[in-house]
């Protein structure tokens, strides 16, 4: 598929999205709310891609939702280019109503579902869903031109693509609340080079993990965040750990290590997660 807003390119096991508006600062818009949820599903579905580099072509990552419709930009009802909503019984909009849900919500627990690693390379500014779209990566590693800010409140609306969930689980309540009250925009903690820093990162699970593991220690870790007891955890961890101990993948990790050698793993995440995935019951929209 070819894509509008977008590119997708993989190299030795690496696949990296890179926003492709440099001339809007790859601002965000509908079509590539769209494109990037289709760009994770292609990865979940390629063996070959091992890991997922998430960054922005020229000097901006994403200068967050394109504004080009003035005053009517975030006003669903007045914007004649978005699906129409369905009325509720006293005829206002039904707001469970899939037109309604949030552009940048639907690609940040699209990204939440991965089932491969995915790190931010912050290459210049990221600011309202720029940023928020980052919060459920794995990793973010920012070069010395990335700027943040959560601006929500000094535009008038409030944080989302799911950033309320995700935000204070990262950083704590008391800075999420800071960084949202006040809008500002901030630097990275520290100056690196974003892009290759992330590339080395990606180069180390790629050569020396199994798919299958990183993908069950992905969503092991994302959604224990929310259990109420570590014995949720203990289930996970048994039922995991029984069905991966038993693994081609395991044997092999086990005898490269004593054979001092590089393995090569062969179970695959498109056909070899165990029989218990997905513990969880999926949520809908309503």
């Amino acid at each position: 598929m070819s894509y509008e807003t977008i590119t997708y390119e993989i190299s030795e096991c690496i696949l990296t999205i890179t926003l492709n508006r440099p001339e809007k600062l790859n601002a965000f818009t509908a079509v590539m709310a769209r494109e990037l949820i289709d760009a994770f599903e292609r990865a979940d579905a390629d063996d070959e891609v091992r890991a997922i580099i998430v960054t922005g072509a020229g000097r901006a990552f994403c200068a967050g939702a394109d504004l080009s419709a003035g005053g009517a930009t975030f006003d669903r009802m007045a914007r004649r280019d978005r699906p129409a909503l369905s009325k509720g019984p006293d005829g206002s909009p039904d707001l469970s109503d899939e037109a309604a849900r949030d552009g940048g919500g639907r690609v940040s627990l699209r990204i939440f579902s991965s089932l491969k690693p995915v790190i931010a390379a912050v290459n210049g500014p990221a600011v309202g869903v720029g940023v928020t779209m980052q919060l459920p990566m794995d990793i973010r590693i920012a070069s010395q031109d990335a700027r943040f800010g959560f601006v929500f409140a000094r535009r008038g609306i409030v944080c989302e693509a799911c950033s309320s969930w995700f935000l204070p689980r990262i950083v704590g309540i008391s800075k999420a609340l800071e960084w949202n009250f006040s809008g500002r925009v901030f630097s990275a903690e520290e100056a690196l080079a974003g892009v290759p820093a992330a590339r080395a990162v990606a180069r180390e699970i790629a050569d020396n993990t199994a798919p299958v593991s990183v993908a069950l220690i992905r969503q092991m870790m994302w959604r224990m965040l929310g259990a109420d007891d570590p014995m949720e955890a203990h289930k996970v961890d048994s039922r995991a750990i029984f069905a991966r101990g038993a693994s081609a993948d395991v044997r092999e990790g086990v005898t490269a290590f004593l054979e001092k050698r590089a393995p090569q793993f062969s179970d695959k995440v498109s056909r070899d997660l165990p029989a218990f995935f997905p513990w969880w019951q999926a949520r809908g929209y309503k």
